[in-house]
């Protein structure tokens, strides 16, 4: 078998000691057993990732190397650009759409020599806490196939739990990399607004979408990271700035750092989540961490302001999706009623529901009473931030408020569902980089992720305290004879 890591994997397909060709099969051969079950992808792109891979092994032959991430089989979340291959945001309002250029993300992991096996489902346009609103069904949770794997990149999330891919890449809008990777137990990160390129990624909300990994393991978040950061002329909000150095960090270890417990967390988490999450404190302080308590008083308003913020942005956003130039085509008697009836059969309830928020709050009369204050709660959640990492150099979490949970728990209460993401969402409407680690399971023995966040580039500091969590997980199950 192969190696498992992604850093494992391109030595080894580097040294010319595994063959590119035979690690897509292997993940081919899992897909084939057990995507049936799941359904964490769209599309699998079998034969492309098959010539992709004898070309690495051509290369590795000739005496090339093929980069860092040479022979890593990754799935990509559906709402990022793939040049001639299909591209659906989960939606059937972009059917049969083929974009016709790749994102900057997928350019930078091809010329790595990573290897893309597909495109993965996701809640329809990003909107959503479960991949209970794609178009083509939902996708399950490896861990119990009774249960959501989160959202709203589930399929990214599902993909790499189930072995189905080495890596990942999603997107984060407000939660939506961290919460599904706390419930499917392996990593996720978003990293600092404008640090990776969103050029090609389908826009939900511009000021809050973020692309990040989904990984194994905080060593290959970090090379992934490495891979796909760095400025782009092509994004106007990229960060003119190369990528950060990770990597070299990760052994560092926390002695001396100074690790925030937010005082005034939002209520809401389950007893065996803050349990993990104060197991997670003691395994830093045990470390050399300071553990030192802060206030965040208008963390409790994010979500307020995120969903008038999100669905205004939305609103605009999608408002290019009218029966003319991507995707579906309802024909009717005339042009305004060929676009209510497009949009009307294209758009799933949860997208309808978040595109007409969004109108309400920027139309005449209302824009000052909503989105106005939403902007200024932004503000207020951003200076709240600043005056915390004065005291502390990183915060904890929970990633999310709860284990995994069965279809259909939350599906008839919109704001049950919202909820998911009250610990994930404040650092999308201030650009922080915010990331789960998996550490430890709850209940039903399902995994728990202790979400780290930091202030702007402060990624490096951030992985130092994630290798340490998972460090100490490690250490923890090897005393326990591997359980949790």
């Amino acid at each position: 078998m192969s190696p498992r890591t992604a850093v494992e994997l391109a030595a080894a397909v580097r040294s010319g000691s595994v063959r590119a060709g035979d690690v897509v099969e292997e993940y081919l051969a899992r897909i084939d057993a057990r995507e049936g079950d799941v359904h964490a992808f769209n599309l699998v792109t079998a034969d492309a990732a098959r010539e992709r891979a004898a070309s690495i092994d051509r290369r590795v032959a000739s005496g090339d190397d093929p980069g860092p991430l040479a022979g890593v089989v990754v799935a990509l979340k559906d709402n990022l650009c793939t040049r001639g291959i299909p591209t659906t945001c989960s939606s059937r309002i972009l059917e049969g759409w083929r974009p016709p250029y790749d994102a900057t993300v997928v350019e930078r992991l091809a010329a790595a020599g990573a290897v893309v096996l597909g495109k993965t489902n996701l809640d329809e346009f990003a909107m959503g806490s479960s991949t209970e609103n794609s178009a083509f069904g939902p996708t399950r949770n490896p861990h119990d196939l009774s249960r959501v794997p989160g959202g709203s990149s589930g399929g990214s999330a599902a993909a790499v739990a189930a072995d189905f891919a080495t890596v990942s890449l999603g997107s984060d809008t407000g939660g939506s990399i961290r919460q599904p990777a706390a419930l499917c137990g392996v990593v996720g990160v978003k990293p600092t607004y404008g640090a990776v390129s969103r050029y090609g990624l389908v826009a939900f909300a511009s000021s809050l979408d973020q692309i990040g990994p989904f990984t194994h393991t905080v060593e290959d978040s970090a090379l992934l990271l490495e891979v796909i950061g760095g400025h782009d002329e092509r994004d106007s909000t990229s960060i003119p700035k190369p990528a950060l150095s990770l990597r070299s960090e990760l052994g560092r270890g926390v002695e001396g750092l100074r690790i925030g417990r937010i005082a005034d967390l939002p209520a809401g988490a389950d007893p065996d989540v803050l349990a993990r999450l104060d197991a997670a404190f003691d395994a830093l302080a045990a470390r050399g961490a300071t553990i030192v308590d802060v206030t965040v008083p208008a963390f409790t308003y994010g979500l307020t302001a995120y969903y008038l913020v999100a669905p205004a942005e939305a609103s605009s956003n999608l408002a290019r999706y009218d029966g003319v130039r991507f995707g579906l085509r309802v024909d009717a008697a005339d042009t305004n009623s060929m676009y209510s009836a497009t949009r009307a059969a294209g758009f799933g309830d949860e997208v309808k529901r978040r595109i007409m928020i969004g109108t309400y709050a920027l139309s005449a009369g209302y824009y000052d009473a909503y989105y106005g204050k939403a902007l200024k709660i932004r503000r207020l959640i951003a200076n709240d931030f600043e005056s915390a990492y004065r005291d502390a150099d990183v915060l904890l979490t929970p990633a999310s408020p709860t284990v995994a949970f069965p279809f259909g728990a939350k599906g008839d209460n919109p704001l049950a569902m919202y909820l998911c993401d009250i610990y994930t969402i404040p650092t999308n409407l201030v650009g922080h980089p915010a990331m789960s680690v998996p550490f430890g399971t709850g209940e039903h023995g399902l995994p728990v992720g202790v979400q780290v966040l930091a202030p702007t580039l402060g990624e490096p500091v951030m992985f130092r305290v994630a290798a340490a969590l998972e460090a100490a997980q490690r250490e923890s199950q090897a005393r326990s004879g591997g359980a949790a």
